[in-house]
């Protein structure tokens, strides 16, 4: 007999520790991704924001034209391009708070350049002459993060720590669709959950994973989906619609910053350029689905809203194109500086105390470069 087939063992209906902890419906995401442009939601959008966003999208994307540029001119090793995505990238600057912090992969240089950092200091990672090239602190922007998706724990350990101690801080990390598929994107959002930690997740998917389009990446009916399975809420949202992304981020950070925990948030967007300068693009895309996208680029659709309500004209929109022209022209005169390296900063801001293995380099680094000065041998005078 089995324990089933016991009297009075056997209970059709789970105990009540067995019940669903959190009722799904108010997590999950709409249907559809949410806009603003072009349809009577707009309505209600700030004017200022509007023209405000405007300004950032076409500096931004002139500053990924300005970059990819000099890859080809040798200036930068590698540019990974948001053209097509700068509505998620701005509107993730505009939304935080000055003591907040971004967590940006390595595709987020613009957001880190519309949240107040200098572009020169935006690519000294990327260029390969330095760890991260400016202060984290300084500007509550997390270090570019390269390997996919590390940033997310990193930025759900600081928004609990500042829960923790009582400070008004909210995490905002970025992270593409091929990062979904990385284990610390689940282990980010588990915990995140679970503290109900002042994160926000927010996945910009384009469409591809390098080559790997998303249907080769998962089944979920959408990655906003993935949410429910972590007890938060998830928003799926139009990526190239400015005012959209800004307002449900918006909404995110505030929920975040009230106590009501972390929110994932998908953005449906398009990357344009190619995975990097190094990346062949038509090989696992054709130009007729790249022209499809171009129908709704970021810029285009703001343009036409702004210019519909009369508060863009040929005018504006020449001081616009002059300003990022002016960040484009800086751009280019600090990157064209050689930059003046010192060997010895490879041991620097690696750990507050350097390791015993790290002094035993940097002494043999040393020597080396002493040697080189005067003709002698670096190892004879290491050892």
């Amino acid at each position: 007999m089995t324990v089933m087939e016991q009297r009075g063992v056997y209970r059709p209906t789970p105990p009540p520790a067995w019940q669903p902890r959190t009722d799904a419906a108010p997590l999950l995401p709409d249907a559809e991704p949410y806009r603003v442009l072009g349809t009577e939601a707009v309505g209600k959008a700030d004017a200022e924001l509007l023209e405000r966003l405007y300004a950032q999208l076409v500096r931004g994307r002139r500053y990924n034209t300005q970059a990819t540029a000099l890859t080809k001119q040798g200036r930068l090793a590698v540019y990974p391009s948001s053209t097509g995505q700068e509505a998620c990238e701005v509107a993730a600057a505009l939304v935080l708070q000055e003591q907040d912090w971004l967590f940006p992969s390595y595709r987020d240089t613009l957001a880190a350049v519309a949240r107040g950092l200098d572009p020169v200091q935006a690519l000294t990672l990327l260029r390969g002459d330095w760890h991260t090239g400016y202060d984290p602190r300084e500007y509550r922007i997390a270090p570019l993060c390269t390997p996919l998706a590390t940033q997310l724990p990193h930025a759900v350990g600081l928004a609990h720590a500042a829960r923790l101690k009582g400070d008004d801080v909210v995490a905002l990390a970025m992270v593409g669709d091929g990062g979904t598929s990385e284990g610390d994107f689940h282990e980010a959002l588990n915990f995140a959950a679970v503290w109900q930690a002042p994160v926000v997740f927010l996945v910009q998917n384009n469409g591809f994973a390098i080559s790997v389009p998303l249907d080769k990446q998962t089944a979920a009916p959408s990655l906003a989906h993935k949410a429910v399975g972590y007890g938060m809420p998830g928003r799926l949202v139009d990526g190239n619609d400015a005012a959209a992304v800004h307002e449900v981020l918006s909404e995110a950070v505030s929920r975040a910053r009230s106590g009501g925990g972390p929110t994932l948030v998908e953005a449906v967007t398009y990357r344009m350029d190619a995975h990097t300068n190094a990346d062949d693009a038509t090989r696992y895309r054709g130009d007729a689905e790249v022209e499809a996208w171009r129908a709704h680029d970021p810029i285009l659709l703001l343009e036409r809203e702004l210019t519909e309500r009369g508060l863009l004209d040929e005018e504006r929109m020449r001081a616009v194109r002059d300003d990022a022209e002016a960040m484009a022209a800086d751009l280019r005169q600090g990157m064209n500086q050689d930059p003046e390296l010192d060997p010895m900063d490879l041991f620097s801001h690696v750990y507050a105390e350097q390791t015993t293995q790290l002094r035993e380099q940097a002494a043999q680094l040393r020597a080396e470069l002493e040697a080189s000065e005067d003709g002698t041998d670096g190892e004879e005078n290491a050892r």
